[in-house]
């Protein structure tokens, strides 16, 4: 989800921090509703085949934003991998599409027209940008 949604809580490791820590749970436990309402509200929100793929080519050109059209298909990031994913929902296609962004292992064609796989993303900087312009599309759409 979006950093916005929920705060950052820094606690100096110094001292009695208890009451810091109790403070910031608290605060970020109250998120929580908001948090399930926006889930909902994604459940709700049926996508035809159109805005499904409209969804992944946004989120594969986050992903990849130097790509030739064509080295890889929105469709590709629209396969679900369990069977539990299945659905046309903007939240089951929000939970594909971010897995296969992240998880790698999708077949697209290099700069040089060779055959690659796409790479597991590792780095936490580019998991959170990633993660969160995703869910900053989903809420997006669902509003």
């Amino acid at each position: 989800m979006s950093s916005g949604v929920f705060p950052v809580w820094r606690v100096m490791h110094r001292g009695d921090v208890v009451e810091h820590v109790v403070a910031g749970a608290l605060e970020i436990s109250e998120r929580f509703e908001l948090l399930a309402a926006s889930v909902e509200r994604m459940e709700r929100t049926v996508l035809d085949v159109g805005q499904r793929l409209e969804f992944a080519g946004k989120a594969l050109a986050l992903r990849f934003p130097k790509d030739a059209p064509g080295a890889m298909w929105p469709s590709q990031l629209l396969v679900p991998r369990r069977a539990q994913d299945v659905g046309n929902d903007l939240w089951h296609t929000f939970n594909v599409v971010e897995e296969n962004i992240l998880r790698g292992g999708l077949v697209r064609r290099s700069a040089s027209n060779r055959l690659t796989r796409t790479r597991r993303i590792t780095a936490i900087r580019e998991d959170v940008r990633l993660n969160s312009s995703l869910w900053e599309m989903a809420i997006t759409r669902a509003a």
